[in-house]
């Protein structure tokens, strides 16, 4: 089944170079393309995408703003936003993924680097570029209180092992990396991964990761 995407950037020469790859790769079906992030949510809502890769800095409403409205809508709740952007700054970083978006990805990427992220994202898995996780991983060191009424309420629905496995998430590991660290089987990880996300409120694994900082359960070492 291909995988649906909806590509929005206010440079047209970009959409278009972007639109040939897609339109060249057997797996990704090209459903619509948008210039702000008002067309975003309309062709969101319009051509039931899988996949929107959403730039950030456009007119008429940015694509922050943008993916918060189409992860508030109920009737867009399979919908998954990969951020594809030049600003890789801390505080877009955690804006981005606060409203929603599944993945983060530069636009300095390589075409094979694009269309993997969108087979990750398109899968529920999160993707962030190196450089956005270290800009995560930042942001969180500089506010090492942020835990809030909301992530500690759910904190206390998960049990030992899935506050286990969210920590291990929020330390960027995958089911396989979790599996082998804790002696149990990738399904058993992703299982649990799961139902840390339910209990949560996780949209996906990226939206994990947030919870897992927002609750406390990663204090990474302050790097000097």
């Amino acid at each position: 089944m291909s995988i649906r995407v909806l590509l929005v950037d206010d440079q047209a020469l970009l959409r278009s170079t972007l639109g040939l790859l897609f339109r060249a790769t057997p797996d990704i079906d090209l459903v619509g393309e948008g210039g702000t992030g008002r067309e975003a949510v309309e062709l969101a809502r319009s051509t039931r995408a899988d996949v929107v890769v959403m730039d950030i800095r456009m007119p008429d409403m940015d694509g922050i703003e943008a993916t918060r409205h189409i992860t508030a809508d109920e009737n867009l709740a399979g919908v998954r936003i990969l951020v594809l952007t030049t600003f890789e700054t801390d505080d877009l970083v955690v804006r981005a993924l606060q409203a929603g978006a599944s993945g983060f990805l530069g636009k300095g990427a390589s075409p094979e680097e694009l269309i993997a992220a969108v087979r990750t994202v398109a899968a529920g898995e999160s993707l962030l570029s190196p450089s956005a996780t270290t800009a995560l991983i930042g942001r969180f060191l500089e506010q090492p209180q942020i835990t809030t009424e909301v992530s500690t309420q759910a904190l206390v629905a998960l049990t030992e092992r899935e506050k286990e496995i969210t920590t291990l998430v929020g330390a960027g590991l995958s089911n396989q990396d979790i599996a082998m660290r804790l002696f149990i089987s990738p399904a058993t990880a992703k299982t649990h991964v799961n139902r840390a996300m339910m209990k949560t409120g996780a949209r996906d694994r990226a939206q994990l990761v947030v919870f897992a900082y927002e609750a406390g359960l990663v204090t990474p070492a302050r790097r000097d």
